[in-house]
This record gives C-alpha cells, sequence and structure tokens, in this order.
C-alpha cells in the first residue's frame, strides 16, 4: 500500500493536469453536443412577450394601435387611387369637372396622410421601447441567472464562450423579433385584412378570382420561414462554438503562447467558420428563392388582374377605377402578406436564440444561492463532518469518488489532506462548500445536515483559497472587497496588511486602486495569492478551505505565503489539501486519502512513529527530491554567479563605449538602440515612448479597405449588381405595364379585349424576370458577404493571438470584449456587403431608369414630383438615424 501511495504521488501533479484536461474536455463536447440539439428547438412566439411589465403591455397596445392604423393607410389609398383614376378616365373631354373632382380627392389625401404619420410615429417608437426595455431585461435575467447556476450545470450544460455569444448575439435576435419588427409585421398584416375587406366591398366576384393566387404565397412564405429558422439556428451553432473556441484562447493566451498553440487554435476557429458561412450561403439563397417567389406570384396576379378586369368592364359594368381600386387593393394586401411572411425569418430567428436562453432562465438549480430558505443560525463553530457519503461527479457519474466516506473534523483544528491525485482531497473541499451534494450520505456541519443551511449564509461562514487564485480584471480593492459587501476602505486595508500584502500593494503607483488585468495576469502567483488570502480574511469564515495553495508557488512566496496562512489559521476550523508535506507539519490532524478511503490519520509525530506507513514513505520521498533540487540548485548558482560576472564586464565595457559615442554628436548617423546591444537583466527605456498615446481613439475604416478585403469575391459582387440592376428596373418597368393597363379599361370593347391579353403576358414574363434576378441578387451578395465576415473574423483572430501577452491586460481587452468583438461587429461588416450593397445598385438602377421613364412620359409631372425627394432623402435620413442610435447601445453592449 505504501509503495502504490508513493509511486502516485510522484505523478500527482501530471495525472492532476490530465484529469481536469480530460474532464474540460468532456464537458466542453457533451455541451457542444446539447447546443447542437437544444438550438434545432424554438419557443413559442408569444413567450417573447414573458419578461414584459405593465410599461411594455402599455407600449405593445399603443404600439399596435399605431401598426394598425398605419396599416389600413394603403387600402385606404387605393380607394381614394381608384377615385381619381376614374375622375381622369371618365371625364377626358370635361376639363372643369376633372379639377374639381381632382381637388376634393387630393384634399382627403391630405387627411390620410397626417393620420398615417401620427400612426406609424406611435408603431415605430412604442415598439422600439418596448423591444428595448424587454432585451435589456432578458439580458439581466439570463446573466443572473447563469450567475445562480450550481457549479454542475457549467460542467455538463454550458461553457464561457457560449454564455458570452448568447449575451451579444442572441439578445439582439430576440430584441429584432420582439421589437419594431413586431410593430410592421401588424401593421403588414392590417393592410393585408383592410384590403380584402375594402376588396369584397367594391367587387367582390374580381376579389375571388385575384385571391386565386394568395395560396400559393402563404405557402411559399411558409416554407421559406421553416427553412430559414432552420439554417438560423445551424449558423447560430456554428458561430457560439467559435465564440467558444475565441474565449478558451483569449482566457488563456499565456498557455497558447507558450505552447506556440495559435495555429490549432487559429485552425479550430476556421473550422467553425466555415460551417457558419455554409449556412449564411444558404439562407441567402432561400431568402432570395422566397422573395422571388413572392414577386413572381405577385406579377402573377397582376396578369390575371388585366385579364379578368377587362372581362368585368366588359360583361358585368365595372368601371375602371373600381377595377383599378380592387386589383391594386387585392394585390397591395397580398403585397403586405408576403412581406409578413419574409418578416417571419426575424421571428425564427428570435424564437430559436430565445429557446436556451429562456430554458436558462427557467432552470432552478438543485443548490441555489439564491434560495431564501434554510436555517441561518447566529454563528456556528466549524465542526465538520462528512458520514457515509457516496459519490460521483455528475459529468463523470460512472467514476465512483468516495464509496461510504467517512471524516470528522472538530471545531478549530486544523486538518491537513494528503494523498494522490484523484483520491478526492479537492471533492472534500467541494462537498464542505456544497458546490455538490453527495448522492448519498451527509455532510454534518455542527451535526445540522448542510442541506438545511441556506446556501448563501453557510458559504458566507466558509473562506476558500485555492491553488490558482481567481482574480477579476479590477483593481486591487475590488478583488479584496469582494470577500464582503460594503467593506470600508479600513477593513481593505487591515485585510491586506494581514495577508503580507501590504508591502507590495504600496509599492505599486496606484496601490490598492492598480488593476490586475485579465484573470490577474499583471501580478505575480505569491502576489495573486496573497490577494486571495486577503479576500479570504475580510470575509472573516469560521472554516477556512485551502486547496493547495501554496504549491503553485516558488518557496520565496511559499514561505511568505504560509506565514500568512498560519497566522489567519488560528481560531478557525481549517481543511488543508497539499502537496509539500512540509505545510502540515503543525496540523492537529493530518488525513491520508487513497482511491476515495482513508488510509491513515493523525498529528505529524505519530504517522513518522510507522516508518513503513504511507506518511513516512512520502515524508521520505519528498526529502530526497529536495536534496536532489538543491544540489541542482547549487549547480545553477555557481553558473549563474560566472555569467553575472561576465556581464557585469559587458555592462562596464558597453557604457564606456557609450560614453565615448555620445561626445560624437547627435547625428543620427551615430545614433543605436542600446536596448538592442543590452544584455539580458539590462532595461533602456526610449524616452519618445512616454510621449505616446495611451490609446487610440475609434476610426473609421474606408471601404476601399473594405473592398480590398473582399477582392476575392469582385467577380461575385459583379454577378450580384448585375442582378441587382436588373431587380431595380423592374418596378420602372411595372409602372408602365400599370398606366397601359389602366388606358386599356377607358378603350373600346374591341381594343380592351385585345390589349387585356397582351399586357397579361407582360406581366407574366416581367414576373419570371423579378424571379430569376432577386434569386440571384440574394445569393450572390450572401456569398460575398458572409465570405467577408469569415475572412474579417479569420483576419482578426489571427492577429488577436500573434499580440504581445501585454495587449490582453488592457479591460477591452478581455476575452469576454474580444469575443464580442468578433461576434458583433464582423456581422455589422456584413450588411455593409450583403443588405447595403445590394440595396443601393438597385435603388440606383430603380432611380435611374425611373427618371428617365418620367422624363420621357411627362417632364413638366416629372419636376413637380421631384420636388418631393429632398423631403422624402430627410424623412429616410431621420429615420435611419433615430432607430439606429435607439438600438445601438443594446448591439454594442
Amino acid at each position: 500500500m505504501g509503495v502504490e501511495i508513493e509511486n502516485d504521488f510522484v505523478d500527482e501533479a501530471t495525472t492532476s493536469e490530465n484529469n481536469r484536461t480530460e474532464t474540460s474536455t468532456n464537458a466542453t463536447t457533451n455541451g457542444e453536443k446539447d447546443i447542437t440539439k437544444e438550438k434545432q428547438e424554438t419557443v413559442p412566439f408569444h413567450k417573447l412577450f414573458s419578461f414584459a411589465d405593465s410599461t411594455d403591455i402599455l407600449l405593445m397596445i399603443v404600439g399596435t394601435i399605431g401598426a394598425i392604423g398605419n396599416g389600413l393607410g394603403l387600402p385606404i389609398m387605393t380607394v381614394l387611387l381608384g377615385q381619381m383614376i376614374h375622375s381622369f378616365g371618365s371625364n377626358q373631354t370635361n376639363t372643369e369637372d376633372i379639377v374639381d373632382q381632382v381637388t376634393k380627392v387630393s384634399l382627403k389625401y391630405v387627411y390620410l396622410a397626417v393620420g398615417s404619420g401620427v400612426a406609424a410615429f406611435l408603431q415605430v417608437s412604442c415598439w422600439m421601447v418596448t423591444g428595448e426595455r424587454q432585451a435589456a431585461r432578458i439580458r439581466g435575467l439570463y446573466l443572473k441567472t447563469i450567475l445562480r447556476q450550481d457549479v454542475t450545470f457549467f460542467d455538463k450544460e454550458t461553457n464561457t464562450g457560449e454564455v458570452i455569444g448568447r449575451m451579444s448575439g442572441d439578445t439582439v435576435l430576440i430584441q429584432d423579433a420582439m421589437g419594431e419588427k413586431v410593430g410592421k409585421f401588424l401593421q403588414l398584416i392590417a393592410t393585408f385584412v383592410g384590403g380584402f375587406v375594402i376588396a369584397f366591398t367594391r367587387g367582390w366576384l374580381l376579389t375571388v378570382v385575384l385571391m386565386s393566387t394568395l395560396p400559393l404565397l402563404v405557402v411559399s412564405g411558409a416554407a421559406m420561414a421553416v427553412i430559414i429558422g432552420r439554417m438560423a439556428s445551424k449558423g447560430q451553432t456554428a458561430y457560439a462554438k467559435a465564440a467558444h473556441v475565441v474565449e478558451q484562447t483569449i482566457g488563456s493566451i499565456r498557455t497558447v503562447a507558450s505552447f506556440t498553440g495559435e495555429k490549432q487554435a487559429v485552425a479550430n476557429y476556421s473550422k467553425h467558420l466555415v460551417d457558419g458561412y455554409k449556412s449564411g450561403v444558404f439562407e441567402g439563397f432561400i431568402s432570395g428563392v422566397g422573395v422571388g417567389t413572392f414577386m413572381f406570384l405577385m406579377f402573377l396576379g397582376y396578369a390575371l388582374a388585366v385579364w379578368f378586369g377587362a372581362k368585368m368592364v366588359m360583361e358585368k359594368g365595372y368601371n375602371g377605377g373600381t377595377v383599378i381600386n380592387v386589383i391594386m387593393v387585392v394585390l397591395t394586401a397580398s403585397m403586405s402578406l408576403g412581406q409578413a411572411s419574409s418578416g417571419l425569418s426575424a421571428f425564427a430567428a428570435g424564437r430559436a436564440a430565445a429557446y436556451k436562453m429562456f430554458e436558462t432562465i427557467k432552470r432552478r438549480p438543485e443548490i441555489d444561492a439564491y434560495d431564501p430558505n434554510g436555517k441561518i443560525l447566529e454563528d456556528i463553530q466549524g465542526e465538520i463532518e462528512l458520514k457515509e457519503v457516496y459519490f460521483s461527479y455528475p459529468a463523470r457519474p460512472e467514476e465512483l469518488i468516495f464509496n461510504g466516506f467517512s471524516l470528522h473534523i472538530p471545531s478549530g483544528t486544523t486538518t491537513a489532506l494528503v494523498g494522490q491525485s484523484g483520491s478526492g482531497k479537492s471533492t472534500i473541499i467541494s462537498l464542505v462548500e456544497r458546490f455538490y451534494d453527495p448522492q448519498a450520505g451527509e455532510v454534518l456541519i455542527d451535526g445540522i445536515n448542510m442541506k438545511e443551511f441556506q446556501v448563501r449564509w453557510i458559504r458566507g461562514k466558509i473562506g476558500l483559497v485555492s491553488q490558482e487564485p481567481v482574480l477579476f480584471a479590477s483593481s486591487i480593492k475590488d478583488n479584496i472587497s469582494y470577500g464582503k459587501d460594503g467593506a470600508t476602505i479600513e477593513e481593505i486595508r487591515s485585510a491586506s496588511e494581514l495577508a503580507n500584502a501590504a508591502k507590495f500593494i504600496d509599492k505599486l503607483p496606484q496601490g490598492l486602486d492598480t488593476m490586475v488585468g485579465d484573470h490577474g495576469s499583471q501580478l505575480s502567483g505569491g502576489q495573486k495569492q496573497r490577494i486571495a488570502i486577503a479576500r479570504a480574511i475580510l470575509k472573516n469564515p469560521r472554516i477556512l478551505l485551502l486547496d493547495e495553495a501554496t504549491s503553485a508557488l516558488d518557496a520565496k512566496s511559499e514561505r511568505v505565503v504560509q506565514e500568512t496562512l498560519d497566522r489567519i489559521m488560528v481560531n478557525r476550523t481549517t481543511v488543508v489539501v497539499a502537496h509539500r508535506l512540509s505545510t502540515v507539519r503543525n496540523a492537529d490532524m493530518i488525513a491520508i486519502i487513497h482511491r476515495g478511503k482513508m488510509v491513515s490519520k493523525g498529528t505529524h509525530t505519530e504517522l513518522l512513529k510507522d516508518p513503513e506507513g504511507a506518511y513516512s514513505q512520502l515524508v521520505r520521498l519528498q526529502e530526497i527530491n529536495k536534496e536532489s533540487e538543491e544540489t541542482t540548485d547549487h549547480h545553477i548558482k555557481r553558473e549563474l554567479s560566472a555569467k553575472s560576472f561576465r556581464q557585469l564586464s559587458q555592462r562596464k565595457s558597453l557604457q564606456r563605449s557609450i560614453s565615448r559615442g555620445s561626445s560624437i554628436g547627435n547625428s543620427s548617423r551615430h545614433s543605436f538602440s542600446v536596448s538592442s546591444v543590452l544584455p539580458t537583466g539590462i532595461n533602456a527605456i526610449d524616452p519618445g515612448l512616454e510621449n505616446l498615446p495611451t490609446k487610440e481613439k475609434g476610426q473609421e475604416v474606408p471601404l476601399s479597405r473594405l473592398a480590398t478585403l473582399n477582392k476575392p469575391e469582385i467577380p461575385v459582387l459583379l454577378f450580384g449588381c448585375f442582378a441587382a440592376i436588373g431587380n431595380g428596373v423592374i418596378f420602372p418597368i411595372f409602372g408602365i405595364l400599370t398606366s397601359s393597363m389602366i388606358k386599356t379599361f377607358y378603350e373600346p370593347f374591341d381594343e380592351m379585349k385585345k390589349d387585356s391579353k397582351f399586357w397579361a403576358v407582360m406581366f407574366m414574363l416581367l414576373g419570371f424576370a423579378s424571379l430569376l434576378v432577386v434569386t440571384a441578387q440574394s445569393y450572390f451578395f450572401s456569398v460575398a458577404g458572409y465570405k467577408l465576415i469569415q475572412r474579417i473574423r479569420l483576419l482578426c483572430f489571427e492577429k488577436v493571438v500573434s499580440m504581445e501577452v501585454g495587449w490582453f491586460d488592457e479591460p477591452e481587452n478581455s476575452s469576454g470584449s474580444v469575443g464580442a468583438r468578433l461576434s458583433a461587429d464582423a456581422a455589422s461588416v456584413r450588411t455593409i456587403v450583403g443588405d447595403a450593397l445590394g440595396l443601393l445598385v438597385m435603388n440606383l438602377a430603380a432611380a435611374l431608369s425611373g427618371l428617365i421613364i418620367a422624363f420621357v412620359a411627362s417632364w413638366q409631372l416629372a419636376l413637380i414630383i421631384l420636388v418631393l425627394i429632398p423631403l422624402i432623402g430627410l424623412n429616410g435620413y431621420v429615420q435611419m438615424k433615430s432607430m439606429k442610435g435607439f438600438s445601438a447601445d443594446a448591439k454594442v453592449s
């Protein structure tokens, strides 16, 4: 038994590290499987509003009323349009009646404009405000729920990268699905319903015929929404995995750099980006097919309308204004339904993003630190007892750690736990902290089962100092005060003095306000450990748990920290897990743990009485190792002494050379960098560095640079631009066809019959062309846009992992900040190449072709209409700025 323990103890550090890595890998793999599985699920749409308060409900009611009013504006406008057309068509020879009738209709247009403006303002403002409020509330609840979860949740169900990705990316998708897009959807539905009410009122027979296109519109829209929702889920899963790679790499950048693992990290990141790219391109293609199909069906409806409308004029006595009114209101209502179906993609993405977040928010941990129930005593004595405990970690349920383990630690004593890696020493610490509950047996504090205590209160009586102290990227003062809410500066200083940390803190330029960097990277191991001890002292716990608190320190730091620990262990129940037996000599009891069993216990003196015992053999083994280390240190010191002498000679010689060189003058020809020739250990500071700014101001990147990044996709962009131009000229051509259609309804019946068939065929051809160009535009720009995202994210990540380690000490360069920038900022860049560029080209083509057609048809009327363009442009600019400013904070944070 003793020899077996001895051999295991020698390999303890290596085995421990391997176990941690295996556990982390298993947890990550399981987490990724859960993501893949659960991200396919969605929440019901009404559940998105589960966290609305009374103010949000009021805003949604007012916004809904505004959306309905705004949506009814278009159907009412078609009625006025029908009246206007009939005024022109029926009074072509009577100019006086035309002016009188057109004036009356124009006044109605003014009333409609005012009403629609007020309704649109209420719709957009109310839905944007409530969307922002609810998204912020969901973000806060998600974070609060994450913080209240037990350790099992982090072992099995999530990881840091996923949490960051969901808070920075998924909440934006949820906000889109419950904000202004809901108002837009309600507006379009109101247009659809109101349109058909008017259509059936004005001409039910023509309406019934035109409704034959509706089933096709509904089917195409629903199919597109389902497919896009699935692809959005797959894309989110891929980018969540990529975010996890970023967090793991940046959070452990020193380890990555020391093992030159940058290429491997970049390769893993690139693999997940490729999956996201494929999902995004397919999603763009399906979106294009859906919109193109809708356009095709819409023009098919116009073809049917012009043919059957002429039939109604000839056979049922309809006039041209009524036919145009019915045609326009039915197709406007149908178009609104198609637009609403395209908006369903945002709802599908929001529902998919909300599923995992809402499931997490609803999750109630078995060990709930926020649960107010449970016993709260005046104080505890600190007696600890593990009674017949059976336990295995949730991530490895098949591996039993304790099988009927028992241990009693009297109050106010110090107990040391010694044993091989995996024997269960740290598990005892986790059970006493109630990070986990045993599957059977009891963990008792002062004879009371820990499950009966209020979790928050009992943990407040327990202090923990781990092997690797966890410091947050804030000041030393904030890290120490984390041990006690509302701690005064005097209490913080007193704790730092007791922890032997006051001396090195006072030497720092900013003292307690010094930033420690990400994970305390700007402090040494001993300094970080003393900060952690000060935090535990400030807590003033009755039970102190020291989990290998000095094993990662060098001999000097260990001695200082050990003195600190010896000082604060007085009058406390202390449980020490240690590798170095020299740190546990003075313990009241030393327990030897082996494979979940306590094989022996006693004081240092008592255990040494058995020369063949496990403890005695461990002591002899460490003494041999110590002698070997001392011999090695002696040789190293002799070599260092000889090297130091040579460096001292070099330094004097160098100083003489510099003195001679300085007398030559300040010629740039003789200047050189002193630091480039100094031996290690000699510092030289370039005075010019002191004048450099500490931070760079944010700069806007010129579009030419983005174009350079997208250079490999220039052929794709050109094809996309050609498709966008084709898409842009569709509606100007549609205007020509519409005017010809209106003219047809006021022609003699013989000409009307012939011309109606011709224009019906023209509308069908226009619809087919629209299907082709819209699909091509969406596909090509998706390829270019998602390629740009992939390239920017990859280049950015490659640059980040190659930065010097000191760069990551800045708060804005922490793993969370970098991960959020790679997630949100790169996606924002895609809209420039994808949506924005396509719309720009399409709108320019539409504007240019429309102006040409307008000036050819009637240049006088075209000039009058041009006067309104600056007002329309100003309106669009103000609307864009207000929406961007309103939601920018949420999307940046």
